[in-house]
């Protein structure tokens, strides 16, 4: 199989996660990108009324309009480059792409007080 260059425009034509897509995404994001794979893998992409949520292993972190609440997102991404990304809005995307977004029909606001 060919390597693949922009891996946004070769999941959003093939619909799905390839071998060489999720290879694109690890070779452009590292570590990073390997986690966003796994979260997607396992469900942990959640679309409420409100918000998207990505389910860390410590926390839920918020993305919204492809910004993240994280601390990664905040102290350790430079701002200017918009091809640094946390792994919560790398797995949204991903997710949004290949339709693996699990939906709930509630508000996360009224969901976070129980958690």
């Amino acid at each position: 199989m060919e390597p693949v260059d922009d891996w946004r425009a070769a999941i959003a034509e093939a619909g799905e996660l390839t071998g060489p897509i999720a290879a694109a995404v690890v070779d452009e994001h590292g570590d990073r990108g390997q986690r966003a794979i796994e979260a997607v893998g396992e469900g942990r992409v959640k679309q409420y009324r409100d918000f998207t949520v990505v389910v860390g292993h410590e926390d839920e972190y918020v993305v919204e309009d492809g910004e993240c609440d994280c601390a990664d997102a905040t102290y350790n991404l430079d701002s200017e480059d918009p091809s640094e990304r946390c792994w919560h809005a790398i797995a949204v995307d991903v997710a949004d792409a290949i339709g693996a977004v699990d939906h709930h029909d509630m508000w996360y606001s009224e969901v976070r007080e129980f958690l």
